[in-house]
């Protein structure tokens, strides 16, 4: 039997916890890269969203205990609302900016690379694009904003995290931003996981009404990784 959990490779994944995480964060790659090859961008959405919540019921590195997944799913978002979806040019950043470490346990260390020029008028405020430093990198852009810790995960969400490929691509030279799409860490749903939060520099004056709510549950995975 195949499928988003891969039933197959449970009991491989019971004794390897860390291969759980790598096939979570693979298959979390393939939903985004089906989700750039969509022309509609709203069905994509749904079908992306659709495919998040089978990997949060079914996988083995779920971030919620199978107890507590039914009252959990359909994870909770916002309409969809196509005017949070932005195409904008990036400016550079002072290249002497010295890389700061972030996550509770220090293992993640950012560097900015460039500020988004295109979101103020509507947001209130530009957003940091980052690059992870060590093996491979990786671009990241975590946010936090007006609906923060009311409506949505106080630690803020993630719209970029390319260690998973989850990003929108390019659209004409300038990068493609769906807030339809962001998401919560694995860290919103269990404290058995370590994630980077948002950084105050990205923190948006006014709210995002658009992407992942906050969980209606949180519990323990058994798993504790470092998780994007």
């Amino acid at each position: 039997m195949d499928g988003m959990g891969r039933p197959e490779n449970s009991l491989l994944f019971e004794r390897f916890p860390i291969l759980a995480v790598a096939d979570w964060r693979r298959q979390m790659a393939e939903l985004f890269a089906a989700a750039r090859r969509k022309g509609d961008s709203e069905v994509a959405w749904r079908e992306w969203r659709e495919g998040r919540d089978a990997l949060i019921r079914d996988h083995t590195a779920s971030p919620l205990v199978e107890s507590e997944r039914g009252r959990a799913l359909p994870l909770p978002f916002f309409d969809y609302d196509p005017a949070y979806r932005f195409t904008v040019d990036l400016a550079a950043v002072d290249g002497s900016e010295e890389a700061w470490e972030i996550g509770a346990d220090g293992t993640l260390r950012l560097q900015a690379v460039a500020r988004t020029a295109g979101l103020a008028a509507a947001l209130g405020a530009e957003l940091t694009l980052y690059w992870l430093l060590g093996y491979g990198g990786g671009l990241f852009m975590p946010f936090s904003d007006a609906t923060s810790a009311r409506q949505t995960y106080g630690g803020g969400r993630y719209l970029l995290d390319s260690i998973k490929s989850a990003d929108l691509g390019f659209r004409e030279g300038r990068l493609l931003l769906d807030f339809n799409f962001a998401y919560n860490p694995s860290c919103a749903y269990s404290p058995d996981w370590t994630c980077p939060l948002a950084p105050p520099e990205n923190k948006l004056t006014r709210p995002v009404m658009a992407g992942e709510k906050a969980p209606r549950a949180s519990g323990s995975s058994g798993i504790s990784h470092a998780a994007l």
